[in-house]
């Protein structure tokens, strides 16, 4: 039976492969605009600045299944501390610290005093933020210091996903859009929808086996001392 991680993930994943399939027919011309109505109808070709948009508009989906995937991730953690009702006297040293440092970036003491009756259980869910996870700043490099600090494995199958190297090119396109470094015809320019392609292949199977990596982390309940 599929985890819910991996059924989100798959759902997600085949959004974004839909989108690149339309780029690819996009640019071998196979998808034509048709205006008016009948019987006044003008069939033409798509403007090669929207095609380099919607090119652009690729990253979007990408950096987006990326971060989502991963915030989903280290959610599922969380929820299985909460279900297994794991203490904090427990847990490994380096997921301790991750939740000493939550608390002290996202909860005031008010907030502590109102969601903490035994310390020891409660604090762990008390301290988790998912929405102060990641913003606009993963990458290979960020999910390997993740992976680190949690304690689970980083690593994939170099030759199907080139460690997740297409994720910083993902990142830095997603942010040169995103405070508007850059046009989406600027960005969208030099790409074709091969090599669009290729790099979707990459990251998915990248991020799949990191998903792989993490469920085995908690199913063999690694996050413990």
């Amino acid at each position: 039976m599929k985890s819910q991680l991996f059924g989100d993930f798959d759902e997600r994943a085949q959004e974004v492969s839909k989108y690149f399939f339309l780029l690819k027919n996009l640019e071998q011309g196979s998808i034509k605009l048709k205006m008016g109505n009948p019987p006044h109808v003008k069939v033409k070709n798509i403007d090669t600045d929207l095609e380099k948009t919607l090119k652009a508009t690729g990253f979007l989906l990408l950096y987006n299944l990326i971060e989502s995937t991963i915030r989903n991730a280290i959610e599922a953690i969380f929820d299985d501390l909460k279900n297994k009702n794991i203490s904090f006297d427990d847990l490994r040293d380096e997921l301790k610290k991750i939740i000493i440092q939550n608390f002290k970036k996202n909860k005031s003491p008010d907030q502590l005093f109102k969601n903490i009756n035994n310390i020891a259980l409660d604090i762990i869910s008390a301290s988790f933020d998912k929405e102060k996870l990641f913003s606009g700043n993963i990458d290979a490099r960020k999910i390997k210091k993740t992976a680190e600090a949690y304690g689970f494995s980083y690593n994939t199958n170099p030759q199907k996903t080139q460690n997740g190297n297409d994720l910083l090119t993902i990142k830095t396109n997603r942010n040169d859009l995103a405070h508007g470094f850059k046009s989406f015809t600027e960005v969208g320019k030099d790409a074709t929808a091969e090599e669009l392609l290729q790099i979707k292949k990459r990251v998915i199977c990248y991020l799949r086996e990191i998903l792989q990596n993490i469920e085995i982390y908690i199913s063999q309940q690694e996050y413990l001392k």
